[in-house]
């Protein structure tokens, strides 16, 4: 083969792309919950939302970062996946005073995982909505491929 040339042979093909709207969560019209792409799942960004949309524990980080972390563990579950098969988390927060309380339950809510995963924690101006004051998204493997 040519340098810079690429074989596309059938084992090469694109795989497929499966978009999950698991229950127990918000259920958006505009965007998936989660995507599998083979054993790899893209969890979108968890909210403190309520499954009726509204917003759990408004001006509370600690009461919103528990919502979101049982959002995360609920729509992990439902895909086939769980804590201990997260790779990486990244947590958006509204102010770096925010960091305390959100390492704290994240701790908890990960205690049973021996391990760490990467992670980025970023500081943005603003979410969604302006009553957030967290989110976060994250990447796991699920423990099969169509569950």
């Amino acid at each position: 083969m040519a340098s810079g040339s690429y074989d596309h042979s059938a084992k090469d093909a694109t795989m497929d792309v499966e978009m999950l709207q698991p229950k127990g969560v918000f259920q958006s019209p505009a965007y998936a919950q989660a995507a599998r792409i083979g054993d790899t799942l893209f969890i979108a960004g968890q909210t403190p939302r309520n499954i009726d949309g509204s917003t759990a524990a408004p001006g509370d980080i600690r009461g919103q970062a528990e919502k979101v972390f049982e959002n995360l563990e609920a729509v992990l579950n439902s895909c086939g996946s769980s804590l201990d098969r997260v790779a990486k988390l990244t947590v958006y927060m509204t102010s770096y005073e925010y960091r305390t309380a959100i390492s704290e339950v994240r701790a908890r809510v990960f205690a049973s995982v021996s391990r760490p995963c990467a992670s980025t924690t970023v500081v943005v101006s603003g979410l969604m909505n302006p009553e957030w004051m967290v989110e976060i998204e994250a990447i796991a493997a699920s423990n099969n491929a169509h569950t």
